[in-house]
């Protein structure tokens, strides 16, 4: 674990913020409505416990990732939470016309009273574009062109423009958001540069997906290199504090009940990447994922000081970034999960927000003092004592 202090300069304002990307992951053989009854209950406890955001993903096929709409489970979840911003993570652009997602959103930026992202993407799920008749080859271009129309629509323009999947002809919001200027947004970028193209050419955040070993980290930093070359490019300036790098950990009390945790679900999760997902995180052939994902930087599978350590490696590796967000992936049981959010606020959020800075000046001051103070306080306390001890003796002599 490296000192504190040296880990802050790579922090923006010195603040890292913490939250989770929630797919979610359910296991096959699970009620689906129990599923989605616990991702809720999920939000409210890392709401209680002082997480920052939840990113709520879209998905329409595979039976792994059971949330269609992140729209209303945003809208639910904003009614049971307090604190806690959300953000679709990520609304599917080519799957949807663009006035229709702008104005969802709007209404969502009212009904939460700002806290709401819109966080977009081409579509992760091959499968999802085949069964709309998307062309995975057109998908990048139709985010990128419903993209524009977005931000121009959330900034109060009047939009015609037809391409080859919609045709918008003074389409206007007849609402604004309530965050002023815009409602915050941010593009998803995983492999290809379009994500961190698009997030640079309108000034607007990145969401870094698509691992976290050395390899993946370089990648993520030239993203970041070219988001801010297409913002200079486009009269825009983006911010690291807007910048959210998506990783994988479980925490526990010790490192074998961390690794004991995750075989209730880890190899599940690890089959549907293998055999439904575009790009298969744990390879075929792996016998023992636990060891692949950690062996391989991929994944912290330990204690809350482990999750410092890798934490600091991936500031490190990527040059700094506002906010880490947890893959919410149901390795372990409810009860487990919860616990690992609570151990990583209790002993992790800490190091990295600098929260405990002036508990520590006022405990090192008392120590360094503690002679001067003790002696004090037993001068004050044999002050009484013969203070008494006279007034005892004049009462006699009267």
């Amino acid at each position: 674990m490296t000192d504190a202090a040296s880990t802050l300069s790579l922090i923006p304002n010195n603040y890292l913020k913490f939250g989770i990307f929630l797919a979610p992951f359910h296991a096959m053989n699970e009620n689906l409505t129990q599923a989605m009854a616990r991702d809720m209950a999920l939000l409210e406890h890392i709401d209680a416990l002082g997480y920052d955001e939840a990113w709520i993903g879209e998905h329409h096929s595979g039976g792994f990732e059971i949330i269609a709409c992140p729209e209303i489970f945003i809208a639910a979840a904003a009614e049971r939470t307090r604190h806690i911003r959300l953000g679709t993570g990520v609304v599917s652009l080519p799957y949807h016309n663009p006035l229709t997602v702008a104005g969802r959103i709007t209404q969502l930026d009212h009904m939460t009273r700002g806290r709401v992202m819109l966080g977009v993407g081409p579509g992760a799920l091959v499968g999802d574009a085949f069964r709309m008749g998307i062309d995975p080859a057109a998908q990048r271009r139709m985010m990128n062109e419903s993209l524009d129309v977005l931000v121009r629509l959330l900034d109060g323009e009047t939009v015609t423009m037809k391409t080859d999947w919609f045709d918008l002809r003074d389409a206007h919001l007849q609402i604004p958001p309530f965050q002023q200027p815009r409602t915050e947004m941010a593009v998803a970028c995983a492999r290809s540069p379009s994500g961190a193209l698009a997030a640079g050419k309108h000034g607007i955040g990145m969401l870094s997906i698509g691992g976290t070993n050395d390899e993946a980290l370089a990648k993520h930093a030239d993203n970041w290199r070219m988001c801010e070359e297409a913002a200079a490019e486009n009269g825009h300036t983006v911010k690291r504090e807007k910048w959210r790098l998506v990783t994988l950990m479980h925490i526990a009390e010790t490192r074998q009940k961390a690794r004991d945790n995750v075989e209730f679900g880890l190899e599940n999760w690890a089959r549907y990447f293998r055999e439904i997902a575009t790009f298969p995180i744990v390879p075929p052939g792996i016998d023992n994922p636990y060891e692949f994902l950690t062996e391989n930087k991929m994944a912290v599978i330990g204690t809350p000081d482990d999750a410092i350590d890798y934490i600091e490696t991936l500031l490190d590796g990527a040059g700094g970034f506002g906010a880490l967000m947890q893959l919410a992936h149901n390795w372990a049981d409810f009860d487990a999960t919860k616990r690992n959010y609570e151990l990583i606020s209790r002993y992790v959020f800490p190091h990295f927000q600098g929260s405990n800075r002036q508990r520590d000046f006022s405990y090192d001051y008392s120590h360094a003092n503690r002679d001067v103070f003790v002696g004090q306080a037993a001068q004050a306390v044999q002050t009484e004592i013969d203070t008494y001890q006279k007034r005892k003796e004049n009462d006699a002599a009267d």
